[in-house]
Order: structure tokens, then C-alpha cells, then sequence
């Protein structure tokens, strides 16, 4: 898996950053009028234009098609964030392209032709930006977007007219959800265009604390302004998350985290569910220098998964898998 979540500045509370770009040729129907014929061409166009291309892409990049692809292993991508749950529920006549780590994916054929996706592990807006950018580019020179010049770049769903992007940051935020304080944030943050989702965006619950925040505007602003400006809002989520950190009593947050380790290293069975709860506050302990631990708790948590375990160890049943996560995330976290 993708070394995109390791800790690195602000990673503490900043997990992953990603920036999408939706985009569609000139000429052809959006996805959902396609026929079969139309999606094959527009799969093979996508593929010549980045791996015939004279750049480093061209042997970076792999393209698979998805009716390939095992169904536990689609699961499984939309579980560590390679591809969406949309893209994932017909997998027929699409195709993604991945770089080795899945921090590149390129879906075609999701709600729009083209879905470029960039994730990078703690707050890296710019980078990813600049990469997602890059691809677009390159694709733009080979492919012809569909462009208006009052409108934008044009998508199937209005609310992404203009730049057709997405911008986002996972935060992890126990403390502010503890408080009690996530909806009034979500409220404050989509008064000036942004929005807090849950861990798998539109429409997901929030698990273990993690909370995407992202842009909701993508008419009559620049791709850049967007970036800029979801980077402030981030810095102060983040700052109040420390604040509200600091202001913990000590002893208390001790017993939280320590009570998650002494739970995960002992448990004979583990849900998905009670998983989540337990390695986020190990991040927490993690993050307040509480707990001493090498293993990553988000890759645990993305590992720990249903469909990312039977990609380990097999096909298994509900209480096979529990069973089975409770001494995956033992083995993990007691490694020295």
C-alpha cells in the first residue's frame, strides 16, 4: 500500500491531503449517455495520451482496466482511497490509471470522462495541486476539454462547473468532536464555501475522528485561490485542535490512550467499528506524546479494513475477520 499516510509536518491532526480534477472531452456524451463503444474509445484515448506520451508518466503510470479486477480487490481500493465508491459500484467499461504508490489515480469513465486524483500524506496542498495540475496539462495537449469561457471546464454535475475541482484535507480532530464542536465548525467552515465530510467524503460517516474539509466553490474562482484558501482554514482547524489538545487533562488522556492499547493488544475479536474508535485514540496518545508506538494507526486503519484483510489473508466470514483483525492490529502495534 501507498506510503501516502506517514506522518509529516502537522501530521499529527493532518492525515492525507488530496486534489481532484473532474474534466471532459469536447464532443462526447457524458459518462451516463455512453455506450459501451464510447467508453472502450474514451479508455483508449486516456491510455495513449499518458502512456504514449514522451514523459516521465509514460513508465511511471499503469493502466488497468477494471472488468479485471477481482471484486473483494475493488472493495478493497475504495477501502485505502485509490478509487471512489461510485467509480467501484459499475466496473464495467472503465478503467483507472495508477502510479506504483496509488498516489496518482486517474479514473475514466466515473461521473465525468476524466477524475484525476492526487494524494499525498499530511498537508500538502501545493504539491498536490502541482501534480494534479501537471496531468491535466498534459491530458488538455492531447485530449480538448470541453471549455467555456464564461462557464469553465464543463462537468455533468453543475456544482462542479468552473475549475471542476476538488480540494480536501483528512483531519483527524478527537477532541473538537469530543467537544462536542464538529457541527458548529462544519456550519462556521460553509458560510465562506467549505465543507466537512466524513472519512470516505459525500454522503460517509465520520470514523475514528477523521473529517475531510474541503471546497465547495469551483465558479468564479482560481484553482490556486481555492488551494490558498482551504490551506488557511486547515491551519486553523488544526490550531484549535491543539488548543482544545492542550487544555485536556493530562491523566485523563493517558487513560483514554492507554485503555485503547491495553484493549487492542489483549482483544480476542475486533469489529471494524470498535477498530476505528480504538487506533484513533492511539493516534491521539501518538500525537500528545503519550504513547510510544511505530506503527502508523491510519495504516492500520485502512489495513484493518474487511476487504483489505481478505486481500491478505483470504476470504473469511464476519467473525473470521474479527478474529483475524484483532491479532493483525496486535502483531502491528506491540512490533518493536
Amino acid at each position: 500500500m501507498s506510503d501516502r499516510y506517514d506522518i509529516t509536518p502537522d501530521g499529527d491532526i493532518a492525515v492525507s491531503t488530496r486534489v481532484r480534477l473532474a474534466r471532459n472531452l469536447e464532443g462526447i456524451p457524458f459518462p451516463s449517455k455512453m455506450s459501451a463503444a464510447e467508453r472502450r474509445e474514451l479508455n483508449g484515448r486516456v491510455k495513449a495520451a499518458l502512456l504514449e506520451s514522451n514523459t516521465p508518466f509514460a513508465k511511471s503510470l499503469k493502466y488497468i482496466d477494471m472488468k479485471s479486477v477481482p471484486e473483494n480487490e475493488i472493495a478493497a481500493m475504495v477501502e485505502r482511497h485509490t478509487i471512489s465508491p461510485e467509480f467501484a459500484a459499475d466496473p464495467s467499461e472503465r478503467a483507472v490509471i495508477l502510479s506504483a504508490d496509488e498516489s496518482i489515480s486517474i479514473m475514466i469513465g466515473e461521473e465525468d470522462h476524466i477524475r484525476i486524483q492526487v494524494i499525498l500524506g499530511g498537508l500538502q496542498l501545493e504539491k498536490a495541486y502541482d501534480t494534479a495540475e501537471t496531468l491535466d496539462r498534459l491530458l488538455y495537449d492531447s485530449l480538448h476539454f470541453a471549455f467555456d469561457k464564461d462557464l469553465g471546464f464543463l462537468t455533468e454535475c453543475p456544482t462542479n462547473l468552473g475549475t471542476g475541482m476538488r480540494a480536501s484535507v483528512m483531519l483527524h480532530l478527537p477532541v473538537t468532536e469530543s467537544n462536542g464542536e464538529i457541527a458548529a465548525v462544519s456550519d462556521t467552515v460553509g458560510k465562506i464555501g467549505f465543507t466537512v465530510r466524513g472519512m470516505y467524503g459525500e454522503g460517509s460517516k465520520s470514523a475514528a475522528a477523521m473529517y475531510q474539509v474541503s471546497n465547495q466553490i469551483t465558479l468564479g474562482i482560481s484553482e490556486k485561490n481555492a488551494v490558498d484558501n482551504l490551506k488557511i482554514i486547515t491551519g486553523q482547524l488544526i490550531a484549535k485542535e491543539r488548543e482544545s489538545r492542550a487544555a485536556l487533562d493530562r491523566i485523563k488522556a493517558e487513560d483514554i490512550c492507554g485503555r485503547a492499547y491495553g484493549i487492542l493488544t489483549n482483544c480476542r475479536l475486533l469489529s471494524s467499528e470498535e477498530m476505528m474508535k480504538l487506533l484513533s485514540a492511539i493516534k491521539l496518545g501518538i500525537g500528545m506524546g503519550i504513547l510510544d508506538i511505530k506503527a502508523d494507526p491510519v495504516k492500520l486503519i485502512i489495513e484493518g479494513q474487511p476487504h483489505m484483510l481478505m486481500k491478505r489473508y483470504g476470504t473469511m466470514n464476519a467473525q473470521e475477520r474479527d478474529i483475524c483483525r484483532a491479532d493483525f492490529i496486535k502483531e502491528q502495534l506491540t512490533k518493536v
